[in-house]
């Protein structure tokens, strides 16, 4: 993973020691709340319903075992003993003390963290494949690409204040595992006509009040020229985008009022103006950075194991963990493990400081001193060899982690909503815990297949409930908290926005809702069929008749 340089360590605890005095002035009255909110959010801290928020940047979701203790710790000492994992591969903290911050930005700096860029109308972490390096369908490693994105975007002095904020995601796999079509700019690495890799570049997805899907702009980009066209795309954006109403400044809204031919037209215009002057990553600052990400030293080794195999016969526990949470390696003999942050009961996402200093153990005794966070709420263990399995599964059994259910219903995405933040509309935790409790028997969970639930406790969907197959928003009826149910969202290659299926639902009707449409599909689905391939065969008729009537 990637090391700061003296410029950066120089850079971080300048601005933490910026932000200790701007505190201070906070404190003792010289700066009102309205002066303050600007600079508390250029350092990722919200204010919620009940204590500040602090966002911690997990640059493409990677983790050191010193990065996860030092989280672990920070719990401890200055929240409540746990913090709550993102989608967007970030970590918050939801109960510090605004006179306690400066200590955990300094505590955050002693290993190389920060919250800088975590809010605020900028560009956000850049997030990636949670299996990146790893995985066995993998181009090219996106990691280096991200830091290179990560590093050109930060206080990027044209860019640091755009009409809205700007999420950008890269994919080197076959497979998108980096939910690309919903990012503002999804990149995903493919092969060129002449054999090369390069980015397949998309514009304009996000969900919100209004999703979209990313449009492709250019079918294939040389790589040396990645920083200049999206400096091109920014700038369309920051010259262009909508600053007069905070619903429509996304770059989603201007790509669809304009029509993606024309957003193409104007980018090419000025990158064709521009990109001789622009900065195009030099092939020896790329090296540099690349070589941080050099693969583990791993020795192929069998593709089977004589213990787990047996195991896998007499356990069938094991077994339905083995099949969910355990995915291919690019190197014989190893796989990555998925630690599940969806125990039946638990608040999806969350992971004690107990948890977490017992992941960043098994970082360093099992997978190459890395761990990793994807974004739906769970960590990853990338390089476990398979000889290891048996020890890795009975260790994460004991702290409750080892619930196989990852990509299952029982592995729902759950924003924080009501239960703590100020913009929610609905709670959206306690729904979430009985649904789990409605589905916790693993042989029904097996019997469903593949399944992404996603709830959202208000329209700016923390949740990604647009790309659930199942997806749930909480709002807000004169009083009433309103469940409402889509079907047929996507975040995979097959990207697609969920469709509404009808009128919300009071809170304690959602499981039996839900209960429903899982059995409507389970009478209608074909053999070999998952939920979405139904859903897009048999339409949404026979879910509204079942869930309404014929009303």
């Amino acid at each position: 993973m990637y090391r700061y340089d003296e410029f950066d360590h120089a850079f971080v605890r300048e601005r933490v020691s910026q932000f200790r005095e701007q505190v201070e002035r906070r404190l003792a009255g010289k700066l009102t709340e309205d002066e303050f909110r600007p600079l508390r959010l250029r350092n990722g801290l919200y204010l919620q319903l009940h204590a500040y928020m602090l966002r911690i940047a997990i640059p493409y979701g990677v983790l050191s075992p010193r990065q996860l203790r030092q989280l672990a710790t920070i719990g401890r000492r200055f929240d409540r003993g746990y913090g709550h994992f993102t989608t967007r591969q970030n970590l918050q903290f939801n109960w510090v003390k605004l006179v306690d911050v400066p200590e955990i930005l300094s505590a955050l700096a002693d290993v190389e963290m920060h919250c800088i860029q975590t809010s605020g109308n900028c560009v956000r972490n850049v997030t990636a494949d949670p299996f990146a390096g790893a995985a066995n369908d993998e181009l090219e490693d996106p990691r280096p690409w991200c830091e290179v994105l990560r590093q050109w975007s930060t206080l990027h002095p044209e860019f640091s204040w755009l009409p809205r904020k700007f999420k950008i995601a890269v994919s080197g796999a076959a497979e998108d595992r980096a939910a690309t079509g919903f990012h503002d700019i999804g990149l995903r690495i493919v092969r060129g006509p002449e054999g090369r890799n390069g980015f397949r570049v998309l514009v304009g997805g996000g969900m919100g009040r209004t999703p979209y899907v990313g449009q492709e702009i250019r079918p294939f980009l040389e790589k040396r020229h990645l920083l200049s066209y999206i400096e091109s795309i920014l700038r369309v954006y920051n010259l262009h985008g909508r600053r007069d109403n905070l619903n429509k400044a996304r770059i989603k809204i201007l790509v669809n009022q304009l029509g993606i031919d024309k957003f193409r037209e104007d980018v090419e215009a000025d990158w064709e103006a521009t990109r001789k002057d622009a900065i195009d990553l030099p092939a020896a600052e790329y090296a540099r950075i690349n070589s941080y990400f050099a693969p583990p030293d791993l020795v192929p080794g069998p593709i089977k194991d004589e213990g787990v195999e047996q195991r896998r016969i007499t356990d069938p526990t094991f077994a339905n963990w083995l099949k969910h949470n355990v995915r291919p390696h690019r190197v014989p003999g190893y796989v990555s493990v998925v630690v599940s942050l969806k125990e039946p009961g638990r608040t999806p996402g969350d992971a004690s400081s107990d948890q977490m200093d017992f992941v960043a153990d098994l970082a360093e005794r099992y997978s190459r001193n890395e761990a990793r966070v994807n974004y739906t709420q769970n960590l990853i263990l990338p390089h476990v060899a398979r000889s290891d399995l048996l020890a890795v599964y009975d260790e994460l059994r004991s702290k409750g982690l080892a619930t196989g259910n990852y990509d299952l219903l029982g592995d729902m995405i759950c924003c924080p909503g009501l239960d703590y933040c100020n913009l929610a509309n609905a709670r959206s935790i306690p729904i979430a815990k009985e649904i789990a409790k409605r589905f916790e028997d693993p042989a029904r969970q097996e019997l469903i297949g593949p399944l992404r639930l996603n709830m959202s406790g208000c329209i700016n969907a923390c949740g990604h409930h647009h790309s659930g197959n199942i997806g749930i928003l909480g709002v807000d009826k004169k009083g009433t908290e309103l469940y409402q149910i889509s079907l047929g969202g996507s975040p995979k290659d097959d990207t697609a926005v969920g469709t509404i299926i009808g009128p919300g639902f009071r809170a304690e009707a959602v499981p039996d809702a839900i209960d429903t449409i899982v059995s409507t599909y389970l009478a209608k689905r074909h053999d070999g069929e998952d939920f979405l391939a139904t859903w897009r065969r048999i339409g949404a008729v026979p879910f509204k008749e079942a869930l309404y009537g014929n009303a």
